[in-house]
């Protein structure tokens, strides 16, 4: 999350003084965010050594871990709230990593690129993947494993017995609550177990 705005939208949807648990935590921004503003404590799960350093030098608790090998270091309920913040497109194992973010938490927090947002729908129809801020990458050199839209997550948290609390787009930076399968490039839900 780059956008402050958006970043601000996410953060609501944490209860100030949270025990939060962030997987795939780059940079350690939205835990710093967290813990500075809403008085939020936890850890920030990453792979990537530049992004270690970074969010040790934001004061950030980290782990070095690769997501892919799920998330067994932890007990049952260790968190209040596990974000998952434009990680899932990079999962080869999406589904269990999202039974492991409500296994290990009280709340579950996604974001991720939507892939239905109307500019990529032209594009797609003009014949070319899109680029968009959302999706910065050409086919060629994305890390995205997967794309995946708004209406494609609401059928895997079902699947996944998991019961959606809230869920709207982010454009902009703004909210976006009507049509956002539709007029949003950013997914988010907040869910717990069904």
């Amino acid at each position: 999350m780059n956008n402050h705005q958006a970043l601000e939208l996410i953060a609501s949807l944490v209860p100030p003084g949270s025990r939060v648990l962030d997987l795939g935590c780059g940079s350690g921004e939205t835990l710093a965010y967290l813990r500075d503003q809403r008085q939020c404590t936890g850890y920030g799960i990453e792979i990537a050594d530049a992004n270690v350093l970074a969010c040790e030098q934001r004061g950030v608790n980290v782990i070095q871990l690769n997501l892919e090998e799920g998330l067994a270091i932890f007990d049952d309920q260790s968190f209040d709230v596990v974000l998952q913040l434009d990680t899932l497109q990079h999962l080869r194992n999406t589904e269990s990593m999202l039974l492991e973010t409500a296994r290990v938490g009280r709340i579950g927090i996604v974001s991720f690129p939507n892939f239905a947002h109307w500019p990529n729908r032209l594009s797609v129809i003009g014949g070319r993947m899109p680029v968009t801020r959302a999706l910065p990458y050409e086919w060629y050199d994305t890390p995205n494993i997967r794309v995946s839209t708004y209406a494609d997550f609401e059928g895997l948290a079902q699947r996944c017995g998991l019961r959606v609390l809230d869920a709207f787009g982010i454009q902009d930076g703004a909210c976006v609550r009507r049509w956002p399968n539709l007029m949003a490039s950013t997914a988010v839900f907040k869910f717990e177990r069904g």
